[in-house]
């Protein structure tokens, strides 16, 4: 495991992986099924809470309560003290530093699907 981001959140760096495989379209699809295993199911938002509750879904057991926080403040972009599913897609996206350098491929080759898909 590395330490990746601000808050020296460890997990294995796959999201590369996963888009490689996937393409943009499929793993933007992972990421929404990421967020919805952990989102508190009331509220569609993930909280700290369900959070804790739910890590181990995904492999993150191991993290530590100021680990989850720094999780938390890292992605929450507008204060609300929450995490939208932008804000939980973003997050993973800024948490790998390999994706950070290939996002705008992603991020174009979904957009070219949805174009080519709309008309």
């Amino acid at each position: 495991m590395a330490a990746i981001g601000k808050g020296g959140v460890g997990f294995e760096d796959l999201l590369p992986v996963m888009a490689n495989k996937l393409g943009g379209e499929g793993l933007i699809n992972e990421l929404c099924n990421g967020f919805e295993l952990l989102m508190d199911k009331e509220k569609g938002v993930i909280t700290l809470d369900s959070l804790r509750k739910n890590a181990a879904v995904l492999g993150l057991q191991d993290l530590k309560e100021d680990e989850l926080v720094s999780m938390m403040r890292e992605g929450d972009l507008d204060g609300d003290g929450v995490l939208t599913q932008m804000e939980f897609c973003v997050l993973m996206f800024r948490l790998s530093p390999e994706l950070m350098e290939e996002s705008w491929f992603c991020v174009e080759e979904a957009l070219q699907y949805e174009l080519n898909n709309s008309e």
